[in-house]
């Protein structure tokens, strides 16, 4: 009888574990089972007894486990089956990638030329593909590991990692490398010229780029600390005919749509340069060269090819309400004297080469600064967006921006001049700290220069809160 007990005792004990545990129950008394009633007995005397819904801990997979006595929904962990109604991760679509291999097979009797210009006075990574221009595209190195979010396409966030780029220059094709301690080209398309003249004047080598840095460092401690780790920020002298109408299009507009409108601008008035040979990288696999889909280049079209265009060609390239603005520009250019008018710009002050250049249709003061600094030769112009003016007011004055909700002529003059009344090639020096802020250089920058960035971003972030939340709730809105 004390027997029976006993076992009835056990069995309702081994009942209530299994519950607990989510296992079989079973009516057993063989010494495995009583092994691991007490091999659990640790475990449960350990376990708190609170009101709210049981939860254990299994010693196995150390995931949490909500009782089923409990009327609480039980999580679904890892191991357990999907919903069906659970959407699959989305698939990325293949991504062109150009390879210094491939490349190297064309026009191979075009050796490599060195520009024989330092690391200090040229660093193509932090100055083709930061926002001056849309033409150049990174070149993937074969030998190294291919990352999964690499990509030909330039952009803006810039290519501080990168070593290689090519693209179209006038009515050449070339390829620019940098190294460890100069800059290298080679033509890919084109007469076989020397082209080191052409190029020096294009990244404008003749002005000393070292010095500039010291006298902007002695005038900025924040810009030194940038200038230590950010060598060779320079500005390219642009076509300027390219340069307009690639402004034009870059009008609230983001860097993958106007690279894209570009190319077709280019394919539809240009002509056909060269076809690059590409591959595709997708799910981490890289696919041999495409001979059969080459990625082709077009030059620039001239104001002659343009001459033929309409606003509706232009509007079914998607540019939009661009189209206006660019057959407009053209005809009013043209009417001027074409590039020559341009390049006679060169010669002009700041402010009057602002003014010509507003006189075009969809060139407003920052389109009119870009093209003047990025091709008119004027250093001290300063193209003033959102990002300028945060950099201006975060670090020369918080109040530049005042009550006014946006960039009022008055301030986009005074922002201009707080870069202006501080350095000697303004342009060139906003440049730098332009390019300071691209995420591809985040992880050169000094610590403190990192911090800075986000705590400003952060308090910005919560300002804007701030001012939503009153505007709904009508309530006084704070001046910061």
């Amino acid at each position: 009888m004390l027997q029976l007990k006993r076992n009835q005792t056990i069995n309702l004990f081994m009942l209530i574990l299994a519950i607990a545990l989510h296992r079989p129950f079973t009516y057993s008394f063989q010494s495995r089972a009583i092994a691991t009633i007490m091999s659990r007995r640790s475990t449960r005397n350990s376990i708190a007894r609170p009101s709210s819904p049981m939860v254990i801990k299994s010693e196995s997979t150390h995931q949490e486990m909500i009782s089923p006595l409990t009327p609480k929904k039980r999580k679904a962990s890892k191991a357990e089956s999907p919903s069906p109604n659970k959407r699959s991760p989305k698939k990325t679509a293949p991504k062109k990638i150009l390879y210094s291999t491939d490349l190297a097979k064309i026009s191979p009797e075009n050796l490599w030329i060195d520009l024989k210009v330092s690391p200090e006075e040229l660093r193509p990574s932090a100055t083709l593909t930061t926002g001056q221009c849309f033409n150049w595209m990174v070149v993937q190195d074969a030998l190294k590991e291919t990352d999964s979010d690499q990509s030909q396409s330039s952009s803006a966030w810039g290519t501080h990692n990168e070593k290689e780029w090519v693209g179209p220059v006038e009515d050449f094709v070339l390829s620019v490398k940098e190294t460890p301690s100069t800059t290298l080209y080679r033509v890919l398309h084109g007469p076989n010229l020397d082209m080191s003249t052409f190029l020096a004047n294009y990244f404008q080598l003749d002005t000393p780029l070292e010095p500039l840095y010291a006298s902007w460092s002695k005038n900025d401690e924040r810009l030194a600390k940038i200038a230590n780790v950010v060598p060779g920020v320079r500005i390219i002298r642009q076509n300027p005919v390219e340069c307009l109408f690639s402004f034009i299009c870059s009008s609230n507009n983001n860097i993958p749509r106007i690279t894209k409108m570009l190319s077709s601008f280019r394919l539809t008035f240009g002509e056909k340069m060269l076809d690059l040979p590409v591959r595709l990288l997708e799910n981490d696999e890289l696919s041999e060269p495409l001979e059969e889909e080459p990625m082709t280049l077009y030059s620039f079209p001239t104001l002659e090819q343009l001459n033929t265009a309409t606003e509706q060609q232009l509007r079914d390239m998607s540019l939009g309400y661009r189209a206006k603005f660019i057959i407009q520009t053209r005809d009013l250019l043209i009417e001027s004297g074409g590039h020559e008018f341009l390049i006679s710009l060169r010669e002009k002050d700041a402010e009057t080469v602002q003014e010509e250049l507003m006189k075009f249709s969809g060139i407003g003061r920052k389109v009119a600064d870009c093209v003047a600094l990025f091709s008119l030769d004027q250093k001290e112009a300063i193209p003033v967006d959102v990002h300028v003016q945060r950099i201006a007011s975060r670090d020369y004055d918080p109040t530049v921006l005042g009550q006014a909700k946006s960039l009022t002529p008055s301030i986009y003059l005074k922002v201009g001049n707080l870069f202006r009344d501080r350095f000697d090639y303004a342009g060139w020096a906003h440049s730098l700290l332009f390019v300071a802020e691209l995420p591809s250089f985040r992880n050169v920058l000094p610590l403190d220069i990192v911090e800075q960035m986000d705590t400003f971003r952060e308090e910005e972030a919560v300002r804007k809160a701030e001012l939503k939340e009153a505007k709904k709730t009508g309530s006084p809105k704070k001046n910061n």
